[in-house]
């Protein structure tokens, strides 16, 4: 299944594994990669520029496959060196960056002297045509139904991805809310050119998370995700459980008067990467997309994209192609 990001990116299916906190390490990166796919380590994991710098090195030992590095660019109540992680990113080989939050402009320079393809995650078709005014390769577009930040616009896939393949020549890949082969394939009738997939990978056997997080996800429906941070414009997908009940009660109580410090003791990451480590699915935050409800199983990431691949090639090859009298 050929596609401008396989032949972009150098990988042998259209299928990407999200760039998430504390979830994306050597470990599943390289899983993904080596089934085909493209692996992203989450730079902002690492405490230090050189902590990335030797989880890179990782990675390589256990891959000849590409694989990438996505750096976030948040504003941080303590001052990140995003500078400092995208020069390790540049001087350690890796040739594919995903970008995300606030625009890449200011690394491109870095980037590009290093001959790196960016790929910048996107909430909206603006953000996607100032991506690829700015020198992005390609774009990640996030519709409402992702995990983590989906923007302000409450667009859903359905409608995102076919207006963003209206307004930009660059590949794009689908994300949120794409799990399974008919996912895949939807994708890419609606104009993109592969899939990224957050949740569903977090749900395999080389996601470095406590099996407990795996097992709520896999017994979790489409009903089982909630938005917070709604009153701050600052919204976030996040799996249901006591903290984020916690939040959305405390932001209808304060209303109008709610401010950051306010949530700032239930929203904290260190509580996520507890979450992910000792298994209380109730102790933190924790991202998760509407995908939930399709997720079934616990698979490696080999068999995941293998089946997604075979499973595609029979809906395009034989239903599809029935409905049109094209089957061989």
């Amino acid at each position: 299944m050929k596609t401008r990001i396989t032949e972009l990116f150098g990988i042998e299916h259209p299928i990407i594994q999200g760039g998430m906190q504390w979830v994306g390490r050597a470990e599943l990166v390289s899983a993904v990669s080596n089934a085909g796919g493209l692996g992203i380590l989450t730079g902002l994991t690492q405490p230090t520029p050189e902590d990335l710098s030797k989880e890179i090195a990782r990675t390589k030992g256990m891959t000849d496959k590409p694989f990438a590095v996505n750096l976030t660019i948040l504003p941080t109540l303590r001052p990140v060196p995003y500078q400092e992680y995208a020069d390790v990113i540049a001087e350690s080989g890796v040739k594919i960056v995903e970008t995300a939050g606030r625009s890449p402009e200011p690394y491109m320079p870095t980037f590009k002297a290093a001959g790196i393809k960016v790929i910048h995650k996107c909430t909206s078709v603006r953000h996607s045509v100032k991506a690829e005014a700015v020198g992005c390769d390609a774009v990640s577009v996030d519709g409402f139904e992702c995990a983590g930040h989906p923007g302000e616009d409450d667009i859903p896939g359905l409608i995102l991805l076919p207006c963003t393949a209206d307004k930009i020549s660059v590949p794009f890949v689908a994300s949120g809310g794409f799990g399974d082969a008919r996912g895949l394939v939807a994708a890419l009738a609606l104009g993109a050119d592969g899939i990224n997939m957050g949740s569903r990978f977090m749900c395999t056997k080389e996601a470095p998370i406590h099996d407990n997080v795996k097992q709520a996800m896999v017994n979790a429906d489409e009903r089982n995700t909630q938005l917070t941070n709604r009153t701050l414009r600052n919204t976030s997908r996040v799996f249901k459980n006591a903290i984020a009940d916690k939040v959305i009660e405390i932001e209808r109580e304060k209303g109008a008067d709610l401010k950051i410090e306010d949530l700032a003791e239930y929203l904290s990451g260190q509580r996520g990467k507890v979450v992910f480590e000792d298994g209380n699915v109730d102790h933190g935050i924790w991202s998760a997309g509407m995908i939930v409800g399709l997720i079934n199983d616990v698979p490696s990431c080999a068999d995941l994209v293998s089946r997604i691949v075979a499973e595609a090639e029979d809906i395009i090859g034989k239903r599809l192609a029935n409905l049109t009298g094209t089957a061989a």
